[in-house]
């Protein structure tokens, strides 16, 4: 009776309710889980799990801290001696402030070295890049069409993307003999591979730089994905919210910058490709939940607009980010700050990895790195790059991201986040894994040692008994 009653209330569900697409099952989310019930403290609980699968920038804060001290005005929602309080808790028109989106794209321009010019005209705003990139899916595919994405890419874009359009991806596969590159031939793979499955392509999606490698698409890969996408007649999406965070050469080229080198401001592609960008990771600000879809697509741009409004950003925080944006002074130590600490960061984790022979993929951006454990795995197999992980997360106490969960194409990567920590809890995590490591190695020199011993046994057993036999011992007679 119970359980005919709870299948009923299961019946009054809708579909979305029930839906098992949302990827929570991943072992990206099983590992914040874990983290969630045993988290690190360096007093209170210092044998908890660290938390490395965090793509968070808390290096520059204190930058950001120290602003808000020297402006109380703006914090107090004063200008020119008067309150702003009531005129902002009024405003509601979801278009956004036209001062935020002024500096927005000026921000916007100051970290592509101003290749680009943005126009404010052709920004929409949304709370969070999660929900402009959903806003841009809704726009551009039909549930059951698909995008193609280059492997591996961040585990929350199979939430964000299909679970509530119905969209579908199919993966461009990209692999590690040439630093995860999108060639050509993967991307008509990916193509061909839609097409075998009945689906209908309507967009390529890529991350630049990319979330999890790190790295900044090159010029040939954006003409290839530029020309391949005019030849289909398809669009172009790119993420580039951690454009803020190059700190090493190659430079940062936007999809619009490679655009207007190519002069396609009048082409039919011009209207077909669309950033989203975001203050999560440039500026270390996700809990304000900033994101922005940019398009020279009037019809999108409509489209989009009108779907905001089921996810603004509240009046108070437009206004207090344009203070510190319109702040052109302050930006841009930030910007140069930020990507020294970045830098300095990251060349802490590789380096130490390294020492303890683990090799980074080279990378030039993000708050992490691409890490290449294949030859702690058992066997060239997820499931032994998911034996690894659950040790890494339960013995060790680090809660990293396996490739897996991106879907890389390869088993034995995993993304380890190095900007959302102090310096001695990443020092502390560092030494578990170096600790680790060694204890591998031993046990597999043991392992190996014991064979070698058996083995040596068996072959003087046999020896022995070739000899009795030789003598005549050891006969028997019929």
């Amino acid at each position: 009776m119970d359980s005919d009653r709870g299948d009923c209330h299961l019946k009054m569900l809708s579909k979305m309710a029930m839906c098992k697409s949302h990827g929570q099952d991943s072992s990206y989310f099983i590992g914040w889980q874990e983290y969630e019930k045993n988290p690190y403290h360096p007093i209170q609980n210092p044998s908890g799990i660290i938390q490395m699968g965090l793509a968070e920038n808390q290096l520059s804060f204190d930058l950001l801290e120290s602003w808000l001290t020297r402006n109380q005005d703006v914090i107090q929602f004063r200008e020119n001696g008067g309150s702003m309080f009531r005129d902002l808790a009024l405003f509601q028109d979801y278009h956004g402030l036209q001062a935020f989106k002024n500096v927005l794209v000026a921000f916007m321009g100051e970290i592509r070295r101003k290749k680009v010019k943005f126009d404010p005209e052709k920004l929409v705003l949304t709370a969070g890049s999660t929900s402009a990139n959903e806003t841009l899916i809704f726009c551009l595919a039909e549930p059951g069409e698909a995008l193609l994405i280059p492997t591996p890419y961040y585990p929350g874009f199979d939430r964000d993307l299909k679970w509530r359009t119905g969209a579908e991806i199919v993966p461009i596969h990209c692999y590690s003999s040439n630093n995860f590159r999108i060639t050509e031939s993967a991307l008509e793979d990916a193509y061909e591979e839609a097409r075998r499955l009945n689906l209908r392509v309507k967009g390529v999606f890529i991350t630049n730089p990319s979330n999890p490698l790190g790295t900044t698409m090159s010029r040939d890969e954006l003409n290839n994905l530029i020309t391949f996408a005019i030849a289909k007649n398809i669009h172009i999406v790119s993420d580039e919210i951690y454009a803020g965070t190059v700190f090493d050469s190659p430079k940062f080229i936007s999809i619009m910058e490679a655009l207007i080198d190519r002069k396609l401001e009048k082409s039919k592609m011009w209207n077909q490709v669309h950033i989203v960008s975001s203050l999560s990771k440039d500026l270390g600000l996700p809990g304000f939940r900033i994101g922005m879809i940019y398009s020279n697509n009037e019809t999108l741009l409509a489209a989009a607009t009108k779907m905001s409004s089921f996810g603004l950003i509240s009046s108070q925080t437009q206004y207090l980010l344009s203070k510190i944006l319109g702040d052109k002074k302050f930006i841009k130590r930030y910007i140069k700050e930020n990507k020294n600490g970045l830098k300095t960061r990251r060349e802490m984790l590789v380096s130490r990895l390294e020492n303890s022979g683990i090799e980074c993929l080279k990378s030039n951006a993000g708050l992490f790195c691409f890490v290449d454990m294949r030859h702690l795995l058992n066997s060239n197999t997820f499931e032994a790059e998911m034996e690894l992980w659950r040790k890494i997360l339960s013995d060790v106490g680090l809660n990293v991201s396996p490739g897996s969960s991106c879907h890389c194409s390869e088993p034995g990567w995993f993304r380890i986040c190095f900007a959302n920590m102090a310096e001695e809890t990443l020092d502390l995590a560092l030494q578990r894994i170096s600790d680790f490591v060694s204890s591998m190695i031993l046990q597999r020199r043991q392992l190996i040692t014991a064979a070698a011993a058996a083995s040596s046994s068996r072959r003087r057993t046999l020896a022995n008994w070739v000899v009795k036999l030789s003598s005549g011992e050891g006969k028997t007679y019929r």
